[in-house]
């Protein structure tokens, strides 16, 4: 049997995949994934703060401002 730590460390890695699927599967991404990409990869960019981030997730899902998306109503 492994030790306490990895158990840990194993029960850890599955409540952060299990809390990162619920996320995109109600549209949400995960902002510390988003911010680490923004640094990596356009690093010249200033990342969204959250709200700003939620936001634009919000809009994206639900096709403000003409971008497709879910729409109950």
């Amino acid at each position: 049997m492994g030790s306490a730590d990895s158990l840990r460390e194993r029960w850890a890695t599955l409540t952060r995949c299990v809390c990162d699927g619920a996320r995109l599967m109600v549209g949400q991404g995960n902002y510390d994934t988003y911010v680490a990409h923004i640094r990596k990869t356009h690093p010249e960019q200033q990342p969204m703060t959250p709200t700003e981030f939620f936001r634009e997730r919000q809009n994206a899902r639900f096709g403000v401002g003409g971008r497709g998306g879910f729409r109950c109503c």
